[in-house]
Parts: structure tokens; C-alpha cells; sequence
């Protein structure tokens, strides 16, 4: 049995497995969004990738990468290398509307000055 989350499945949060549910549960696992975050380029082998997610263990991105496999949002490319598939592309792009939010709130803390205790 997978513990992949799949819609129309329970899955953390939600005993009918609605899409959205679904798909936070798979996001929301330690280091998923990391991994589409660092294919979102173009291919990786497994060490590179590993590296480029700051040394994450070997059997964690392991398990994230047969997960999003089945998930069909990672697939293996040639020469053991991993890429992102049309829907991991999709869920990828969405991460850079994320990622410029988080650019600007990054900035706006560093402009905005420090609360003191009330």
C-alpha cells in the first residue's frame, strides 16, 4: 500500500481526499517542495540533487523522489537522473509566485522596524 497522497484518498487532514487536501499533504512533507524547487531547471543526478538541497539524507530524498514519482510530478530521466514531468513543471511555476512573495516579505522585514515587546 502507498503512502503516497492521491486525490479521492484519505490523506492527512481530510477523509475524502479532496485535490487540495491531496496535494498539501504531498507538499507538505518534509523537503517535497525543496526537491521541485531544485529540478525546476532542467534534470539532476541523485548526489547533485542531494547536494543541492543542502545535504538532505540519502533515504529521505529517496523517499521523496519514489513519492513524487507516484505522484507522476518527478520522473527518471537518462544516466539515473531526475526531472520534473508536465505536472511537476506546472506545480514548479507555481512555486515561483511563492517565491516572489517571499522576496518581498524578506524585504519588507528588513525595512520595517522591529516590534518591541507590548
Amino acid at each position: 500500500m502507498s503512502s503516497t497522497p492521491k486525490p479521492g484518498h484519505r490523506v492527512r487532514g481530510s477523509a475524502t481526499g479532496r485535490p487540495l487536501m491531496a496535494a498539501l499533504d504531498l507538499f507538505g512533507r518534509r523537503w517535497t517542495l525543496r526537491v521541485l524547487w531544485e529540478l525546476r531547471h532542467g534534470p539532476l543526478g541523485f548526489r547533485a540533487l542531494q547536494q543541492e538541497c543542502d545535504g538532505m539524507s540519502s533515504s529521505v530524498l529517496r523517499q521523496r523522489l519514489l513519492e513524487l514519482q507516484e505522484a507522476r510530478l518527478v520522473e527518471r530521466g537518462s544516466v539515473e537522473s531526475y526531472c520534473l514531468t508536465a505536472l511537476g513543471r506546472e506545480a514548479s511555476e507555481e512555486l515561483i509566485g511563492l517565491h516572489t512573495w517571499a522576496e518581498r516579505w524578506a524585504a519588507e522585514l528588513d525595512t520595517a522596524p522591529a516590534d518591541d515587546d507590548k
